[in-house]
């Protein structure tokens, strides 16, 4: 396949993924600006092969490595890691190109072989250990549960240069390789959702596993993940993004998140808002009427407290809260407060139910579930803005311990 060409990362690192302009859902997690899987080809003293893309896109893959070397003078291929993604084109690949070996962590060669790649070809490599592949010196660690059982990174010696699989990636197709050819508040946002919607709830191992980066003293130039840009210009950055975002320490934020039938819980949500801007909260709403579950996550990071608006429909929850929260339930939030609110017609079920979501995500209530019989009058509202002023001072009480 003619018309695709390597990009050149550093000394002996070329790009030779895939760009994904259409994707826009990441298995729940929306991804308006698509997403890149990125490949890496290693030309030592033989091409080595780091990582490929999702089976759809093999050709491209194939296509970019041809226009640096013959796809059969691969003799080795590393797969740090064994999400569909990354290694859904490996099978095709080893069927192609015949290497000699495919090294994986331990978890990595049980989950290759259970999607079905012969274990002949698959060899483990243990967590710190040293190979010479390719004439090239890289170095492997263990990163488990980052995200998956089996995720490990490597770091080629000679370039300077840390192959992170899904660690300090983004969800972002582009024309542009590399970090510093983007906008940066654009890919700020982009890397905080990410690691908001796959890494937060592992987030004390995201701060073990840096402490121990440091630990090696090893000087990183580049970070090549698998997805998003390459950062080769500044690469602490993202580091320090990571470390700041996996302490989850709360700011003086809130997030009022609520669905409504007939415009009286948003009038609800409003009015709380108002109530916590004038104790000196930010405040991000987030109406799930047009917005994702993973735009409401992305926005609960670093937040101090959480705000949950529901109506009442068939006796419950309303439907797109109860996806949402149950979304950001399992992504394990810490250090939050906060309360419910809603109105309702006759039965008024839902905001108590929301309390209970609040309650089973450890959220620390500042008062009980606030209902409202049907449109609210001033005096609703003004304890709707009472509301919100409560939790302000509750935040800024928190912040001066």
């Amino acid at each position: 396949m003619a018309g695709f060409e390597a990009v050149r990362v550093s000394e002996h690192v070329f790009w030779v993924g895939a760009i994904d302009w259409s994707v826009r859902d990441f298995h729940g997690y929306s991804t308006p600006r698509g997403t890149t899987y990125n490949a890496f080809l290693v030309m030592g003293e033989q091409p080595v092969l780091v990582d490929t893309v999702k089976a759809p896109f093999v050709a491209e893959m194939m296509a970019r490595i041809g226009s640096v070397t013959d796809p059969a003078n691969i003799k080795v291929i590393i797969s740090h890691h064994s999400e569909m993604d990354h290694s859904g084109a490996l099978p095709e690949v080893v069927a192609t190109v015949k290497p000699e070996k495919v090294y994986a962590s331990v978890m990595g060669v049980k989950n290759l072989h259970d999607q079905h790649l012969d274990p002949v070809h698959v060899a483990a490599v243990k967590d710190g250990e040293t190979l010479k592949l390719g004439g090239l010196t890289f170095t492997f660690l263990e990163t488990r549960m980052l995200h998956w059982p089996d995720s490990m990174v490597s770091y080629l010696h000679e370039d300077e240069l840390v192959f992170s699989q899904d660690g300090f990636g983004m969800h972002l197709a582009s024309s542009a390789r590399f970090a510093d050819e983007c906008d940066l508040s654009m890919m700020e946002y982009e890397a905080k959702k990410y690691f908001a919607n796959i890494l937060l709830p592992y987030a004390p191992l995201v701060t073990k596993l840096l402490e121990r980066i440091k630990g090696l003293g090893i000087n990183i130039k580049t970070i090549a993940p698998d997805h998003g840009p390459v950062w080769r210009r500044n690469p602490a950055m993202m580091l320090n993004w990571w470390a700041e975002w996996a302490k989850q320490r709360p700011e003086n934020r809130a997030v009022i998140v609520y669905d409504t039938m007939w415009q009286s819980t948003a009038l609800m949500a409003r009015a709380i808002a108002d109530g916590l801007a004038s104790g000196g909260t930010r405040v991000s709403v987030v109406p799930m009427q047009g917005s994702s579950r993973a735009e409401l996550a992305t926005e609960l990071l670093g937040a101090g407290a959480l705000l949950v608006g529901s109506p009442t429909i068939n006796n419950g929850l309303f439907p797109s809260l109860a996806d949402s929260l149950t979304y950001v339930r399992g992504l394990k939030p810490k250090n939050l407060i906060g309360a419910a609110f809603g109105s309702y017609g006759w039965s008024g079920e839902g905001p108590g139910q929301a309390e209970d979501y609040l309650k089973s995500m450890g959220v620390e209530l500042v008062a009980p579930a606030l209902k409202q019989k049907f449109v609210p009058d001033d005096a609703a509202l003004a304890r709707c803005r009472e509301l919100g002023s409560l939790v302000s001072t509750r935040l800024r009480e928190r912040a001066g311990r």
